[in-house]
């Protein structure tokens, strides 16, 4: 489900103005769900970061638990990444701020490749 959960009125308009802005760029309607926030749970921990568990070379080098995988910035980035969003000029723009081992950057640029070709 694609969704966005807002807290006030603000976020709400500011949600909207960006989903009018962002439709008239694609063809197909967006279907995202805009809704006041309630209260919030996280998910199993085998949810948590689903694709990057898949990348077990990646996941075993941060050395996480399953706690600091919640709210790991380094951890929720490469998620994103790995799941083919953003670009490789991108993820070396910021991969310093996330202090990563050398090995996982390039393991994760080889993805972003991957993922761009597919």
């Amino acid at each position: 489900m694609s969704a966005i959960f807002y807290h006030d009125e603000t976020q709400q308009k500011l949600a909207e103005k960006t989903k009018i802005e962002h439709q008239k760029h694609i063809a197909r309607p967006i279907v995202t769900v805009m809704q006041k926030a309630g209260p919030f749970y996280n998910a199993e921990d085998y949810h948590q970061k689903y694709i990057l568990r898949r990348h077990s070379k990646v996941l075993d080098r941060l050395d996480l638990t399953d706690e600091e995988l919640i709210t790991s910035k380094a951890a929720c980035r490469l998620n994103g990444y790995l799941c083919g969003y953003g670009t490789e000029e991108d993820f070396l723009k910021e991969v310093d701020d996330l202090d990563l081992k050398e090995s996982i950057v390039g393991y994760v640029q080889q993805q972003i490749r991957k993922n761009k070709r597919h």
